[in-house]
């Protein structure tokens, strides 16, 4: 099986994590609803290139990990927090998104980061054992905070030291 590249984005990128991302929308992972034309740009004035590192396997991108702050906050700024976290069906099980997660924490070490944290609903069963076998621990639960799907889901926050 092919090894996963990973590197920064670049705005060439915009397109192709746009698809990604309607195309694996889901509500096991995503509270917003399901995009809709005309759809928004990938990158906006809050998360460019530069807060997103891709993954690709034999030239194709197929997944993708974004870096950001937490909150605005000076006393906050030695955080960073995944704000998402998208791998392609067809590349699943192929070692991406553990490349993805441990390219990031480089990432955010590279940025003087001293805490990675991140949010996972609580019905995300795969992605929570990705996490917990990467490092995180369940820091706090939200219980019962979205309704997705008829069905009340927890919101669990996740972190772990650099």
């Amino acid at each position: 099986m092919p090894v996963p590249h990973i590197r920064h984005a670049t705005l060439d990128d915009e397109d192709a994590l746009g698809l990604l991302d309607r195309t694996h929308w889901s509500t096991l992972h995503s509270v917003g609803p399901r995009p809709q034309p005309p759809y928004e740009p990938f990158f906006d004035e809050r998360f460019g290139p530069r807060d997103h590192l891709v993954a690709e396997l034999e030239g194709e991108l197929v997944g993708y990990i974004r870096l950001g702050y937490p909150t605005p906050l000076a006393s906050n700024s030695h955080v960073r927090q995944i704000q998402g976290l998208v791998v392609a069906e067809k590349a699943r099980g192929a070692g991406v998104g553990r490349a993805l997660l441990r390219a990031v924490r480089e990432e955010a070490r590279r940025q003087g980061a001293r805490r990675l944290t991140l949010r996972v609903l609580g019905h995300n069963a795969p992605a929570r054992g990705l996490y917990e076998a990467e490092g995180f621990v369940v820091e706090g639960v939200l219980p019962e905070e979205f309704l997705l799907d008829g069905e009340y889901v927890d919101d669990i926050f996740m972190g772990c030291r650099l």
